[in-house]
């Protein structure tokens, strides 16, 4: 019987012209578990380096090439620069520090040191250059789900009503994202925050908007469309294309209410509100979503100033059993009619909120005790 593997030995190159120093250097890291190649010269060096490598251990003062020279020619070189590197030293001069890590080594170790240190920080640059590779690999892998998503046209559009209480007249439609049975695992807000890390993220976000508009301008009447976009996209989007959009499925601005959600937060307060009465200029209006939650603090409502209020799904449950939550929406209402603001609630589950919800002045609301999320809003946008 053929006894199983155990874990691969970490491969260890010693370059150092010391060889007693080395020498011993080399058996006790061989006691500890690693392999360990040994090279006197920067040539020998160069010749025993592999890709199986997992980290140099490297001194500055060698007798043909010094350190830094080895050191630079390492990381310039597509197959070598992934390789972590800790230079060692003799002298502790900062700008031996300096110089070694600015070519690229990962530590810089005085000599002599102690072993248990030497071990220790020897696994750390090794754990953060694995870890590294994991990103960079889950990094490709991201992108190349964004790119079928994309090429692929796996976003399929949902549309959920929202109702005024108490007529239960459709006061607008929210758009939601969802993706094609063939990807399970990634949810749509994941979708979102890897678009925008990767620079996916405005023409993803438009790309839905076209599909939801081309399935709704046709049966909107006085109803609104809630289109979600990040603050990042109030930012930074070109709204001559939003308006070229809208314009292509006969939309207008003021049936448009930019539906602000929480894949991003907002960091400059300022220019963000700047950009928010460029928007208001053109006719659009604004809701904050998840206000209880998230991002949508109040210093995010006091700074956007939004014409719709969308109240956090978990202040809108159990409100019968809740006096403390339920004091906190009466807050929120009497604020949003203060301000004549339209409120929204989130999430709406049960008869007992829904009854609760319109004893407290709520002006509308939407969830799954209506409507359901659909893919197709003619059934209930009959036209």
């Amino acid at each position: 019987m053929t006894q199983a593997s155990g874990p691969r030995q970490k491969s260890i190159l010693l370059v150092d012209d010391e060889k007693d120093l080395t020498q011993m250097l080399r058996l006790l890291l061989e006691m500890r578990g690693y392999q360990v190649e040994v090279a006197y010269t920067a040539q020998q060096a160069f010749k025993k380096i592999s890709h199986d490598i997992d980290l140099i251990l490297l001194d500055i003062v060698l007798p043909d090439l010094n350190g830094f020279e080895v050191c630079r020619k390492l990381k310039e070189e597509k197959i070598t620069r992934h390789i972590p590197i800790i230079m060692l030293s003799a002298h502790c001069l900062s700008g031996d520090r300096v110089e070694g890590l600015s070519l690229g080594a990962d530590d810089f170790i005085s000599k002599p040191c102690e072993h248990e240190e030497l071990v220790a920080r020897m696994e750390a640059v090794i754990r953060r250059t694995q870890q590294s590779e994991l990103l960079q690999a889950a990094s490709v892998e991201a992108l190349t789900q964004l790119k079928k998503i994309r090429d692929e046209g796996l976003i399929i559009p949902h549309f959920q009503p929202i109702y005024h209480f108490p007529s239960m007249k459709i006061l607008g439609v929210e758009t939601l994202t969802r993706l094609d049975g063939s990807m399970p695992l990634l949810q749509p807000a994941t979708l979102f925050q890897l678009a925008l890390r990767h620079g996916f993220y405005l023409d993803l976000e438009l790309s839905v908007w076209k599909q939801a508009l081309t399935q709704l301008s046709k049966r909107i009447d006085s109803q609104k469309i809630f289109l979600n976009c990040t603050p990042y996209f109030i930012e930074y989007a070109n709204i001559s294309s939003i308006h070229k959009l809208l314009f292509e499925h006969d939309v207008r601005p003021e049936q448009v209410i930019l539906e602000i959600t929480e894949h991003s937060a907002i960091r400059n307060f300022r220019e963000f509100f700047r950009r928010l009465e460029k928007y208001r200029g053109e006719g659009f209006k604004f809701a904050l979503d998840d206000v209880g939650g998230g991002y949508a603090s109040l210093e995010s409502i006091m700074e956007t100033r939004p014409e719709y209020i969308k109240i956090d799904r978990p202040l809108i449950q159990d409100l019968g059993q809740d006096p403390f939550r339920k004091s906190i929406l009466k807050f929120l209402i009497a604020f949003c009619q203060e301000n004549h603001i339209i409120s929204i609630a989130e999430g709406v589950e049960t008869a007992k909120d829904f009854h609760i919800l319109c004893e407290l002045g709520i002006d509308a609301g939407q969830g799954r005790y209506f409507t359901p999320p659909m893919s197709d809003p003619t059934l209930f946008l009959p036209r």
